[in-house]
């Protein structure tokens, strides 16, 4: 441990020692670099028991507001709680943050004063809807910026002409969706190497895009519509993009940053890093920021221990729920909440503060999840005083906070729920304890969102008693796939939400059909909906089942051994699976096709990720795409024609390649007959000028020897009267 030395100490070691400091000359003294010898130089002798104090950073969240009153003393109080009130509407007013200036000398205010809200963001937003507000005929308010007051006051007194930059084109960061041949993209993560590829499915190769060493300190994420690419580092994250170089688009300065997350329109970007308590009793302390994508700025901090982010999700790192907070209201970017002690806190990122300035205030909530397309909660409720207040879900619509849909529920043990991608429908699955209270049986709430008053279809399986072992929606569709059963081959059962009765379509639960006896634990449906896999991960190795749901069967069956990943790719065309360094051995991906062709196999070692880009919604509309869907003979023939040509160039590509094989060979051949030839004199000689190459002058015989190997006698009794 070091020690510190004070002046006054040095003095009086001196004084002992007879040495006089004032002959010294301290400055030629050189002392090794980084060394001090615990002797404290002056500022942090001043230092040392005080703490040092917190820098404010700047003036942003503060405004100026002019042509108020101008009021006597005994109107003050009036004048001040009328501004109050305009202004606390808006955002939180920090303690004492709202100042009016007086004269010294007629203690009238001055017409002006100063807001300082708790963030920037509510300043701004202060700003801009006050600024010309109306208070009466006389007093039209006039709002600024507190820090805009020193760019007013650096404005010329002679007016110049603005500098016109030449303009310089940014990366375009969509070029990757205007591939001629409609490939789409992913990235993988092995060893030390993160490299982008195209799906080059025809070529039955991925074509290399982009390679980097050491791009990432830990994972990759790709942004929800595939603009960026985002990476992890001690220092922070940052995002790249562009054309086929990925330049580096935005650093978010973040040390010792361990997750981070977009929202679904990647407008922000929310990154985590917890400290480790000096005092081993205490909680992590936890930090999340919540930056801006395109300026890189700050526009939320949250901070506080690791109790306080623990509710609901997935459990992220240090026991912190994954992620924190939710996105909700579709791709507008424009609600994120997070589930805390008996309250949901909704916040809304036109100011990053609380909707309505408080949380939605629900007794011992325990979960709750957006829809998908709008900004809508449901949450669940678990029993409480032992049965007597029974368990509900709730939805609730924002930014109204009104419940506009409730379903008590009896006897529950637990409860999820699953959305359907689009919003239409919302699947709550109940697991109830039976009468004596000895064992579970499971049934779902089934919420029509989309049908007049949220209707609710209670539905449950012909065996009731059946454990549920896989949910999941088709996506764009009406139908949803459960695996269930006991047994080490449960069963797959397909509904659809929807039934036609007399010609008449009726929102009605109809069962499709049950495939009995599947090794499967995991289900997967194409993005486009109509097809899914059957998987069967850890247990079951890696079994695959590709099923159109359609024609409802079995398009083709496979196996990738030891699998752990199983993706599709955006468009549903194409499916990955993969084998991480979860296992040690057999790293590496393979791609299927949607109807289980297997196309490609690539081995990696350490192999860590597999994402495939994801692609931003289409753009032609409901109809179009029917249209195309009506014509696709006609749109495929063009298509066809190129896939014709690329295997035509393979099969030519084939034959170069087995045609230069084959010259390999036989070159190679001819090289040993020839050293063989050359080295026919030596061995000669080795075997006594016997010329043993040729077989046909080797003579074989065949020569049987015996040989007596031991005789043995021995007597043995022998009775006369024997038969």
């Amino acid at each position: 441990m070091e020690l510190a030395t004070s002046m006054e100490a040095i003095h009086a070691r001196a004084a002992e020692l007879g040495v006089d400091l004032d002959s010294v000359d301290l400055d030629s003294i050189t002392l090794p670099p980084g060394e001090n010898f615990g002797i404290l130089s002056d500022d942090e002798d001043l230092l040392q028991n005080e703490d040092i104090p917190e820098l404010e950073m700047g003036f942003s969240n503060i405004i100026v507001v002019d042509n108020l009153p101008v009021v006597p003393p005994e109107k003050y109080e009036k004048l001040e709680n009328v501004v109050r009130k305009i202004y606390s509407q808006i955002g939180v007013i920090k303690e004492g943050g709202l100042w009016m200036p007086t004269h010294p000398e007629t203690q009238k205010t001055y017409g002006y004063c100063f807001i300082e809200y708790n963030t920037p963001q509510e300043a701004e937003v202060a700003r801009e809807k006050t600024n010309g507000y109306k208070l009466d005929k006389s007093h039209i308010f006039a709002v600024n910026m507190f820090d805009d007051f020193e760019k007013y006051m650096k404005v010329p007194d002679e007016w110049a002409p603005a500098e016109i930059k030449p303009y310089t084109p940014g990366e375009n960061l969509l070029k990757w969706l205007t591939d001629d041949k409609a490939r789409d993209q992913f990235v993988i993560r092995a060893g030390t190497f993160t490299e982008v590829y195209w799906n080059d499915a025809r070529r039955l190769i991925p074509e290399l895009v982009y390679q980097k060493q050491y791009w990432t300190d830990s994972y990759i994420q790709w942004s929800p519509l595939g603009t960026h690419l985002a990476t992890v580092h001690r220092q922070g994250a940052q995002v790249w993009g562009g054309d086929d170089k990925f330049v580096r688009l935005m650093r978010f300065a973040h040390p010792q940053v361990k997750l981070i997350d977009f929202s679904p329109g990647e407008k922000y970007l929310i990154t985590y890093s917890s400290q480790e308590p000096s005092n081993p009793r205490d909680t992590h302390r936890v930090l999340l920021n919540i930056f801006d994508v395109r300026t890189g700025k700050v526009m939320r901090d949250f901070k506080g221990s690791a109790d306080e982010f623990t509710s609901g999700g997935s459990m992220g790192v240090s026991g912190v729920s994954w992620p924190v907070f939710r996105w909700g209201g579709g791709k507008d970017d424009k609600y994120f909440a997070r589930l805390g002690k008996n309250v949901i806190s909704v916040y809304e990122t036109e100011t990053f503060s609380l909707l309505d300035k408080k949380s939605l205030k629900v007794e011992n909530v325990v979960d709750f999840s957006w829809s998908p397309t709008d900004p809508i909660i449901s949450l669940f409720v678990p029993e409480l005083g032992g049965g007597n207040q029974p368990a509900r879900v709730s939805l609730f619509q924002m930014p109204g906070k009104e419940e506009i849909r409730q379903k008590n529920l009896f006897s529950v043990s637990d409860c999820k729920m699953y959305w359907q991608n689009n919003g239409e429908y919302l699947a709550v699955q109940v697991d109830r304890y039976t009468k004596t209270k000895k064992s579970i049986y499971t049934g779902f709430e089934l919420f029509r969102i989309k049908e007049r008053d949220i209707p609710i279809e209670v539905f449950e399986l012909e065996n009731k008693n059946d454990k549920i072992i896989a949910f999941a929606w088709e996506p764009r569709g009406h139908r949803f796939a459960v695996i269930h059963g006991d047994g080490p081959k449960p069963d797959i059962s397909f509904y659809a939400m929807r039934t036609v009765k007399d010609g008449v379509s009726v929102s009605r639960v109809a069962k499709l059909a049950t495939l009995k006896g599947k090794q499967a634990n995991s289900l997967f449906w194409s993005p486009a909906g109509r097809f899914i896999v059957l998987a069967g991960l850890k247990g079951f190795n890696g079994q695959l089942e590709f099923f159109n749901v359609d024609d409802l069967e079995t398009m083709a069956t496979g196996e990738h051994f030891m699998a752990t990943d199983i993706m599709w790719d955006p468009t549903g065309r194409f499916l990955a699976t993969a084998v991480t360094s979860v296992h040690e051995m057999e790293n590496g991906f393979v791609i299927w096709s949607f109807n289980g062709k297997q196309i490609y196999k690539i081995s990696k070692d350490h192999f860590y990720q597999f994402q495939w880009r994801p692609r931003p919604p289409s753009l032609l509309t409901p109809e179009k795409e029917d249209e195309i869907a009506k014509n696709l003979k006609r749109y495929s023939k063009k298509y066809e024609q190129e896939d014709q040509d690329v295997h035509n160039q393979v099969d030519e590509a084939e034959r170069k390649r087995r045609m230069q094989l084959q010259e390999d060979w036989e070159g190679w051949l001819a090289k040993w007959k020839q050293l063989h030839e050359e080295e026919r004199s030596y061995r000669m000689e080795l075997r006594g000028g016997e010329d043993s190459d040729k077989e046909e002058e080797t003579e074989i015989k065949e020569i049987e020897a015996e040989e007596l190997v031991d005789v043995t006698e021995e007597t043995v009794a022998f009775d006369l009267d024997q038969d």
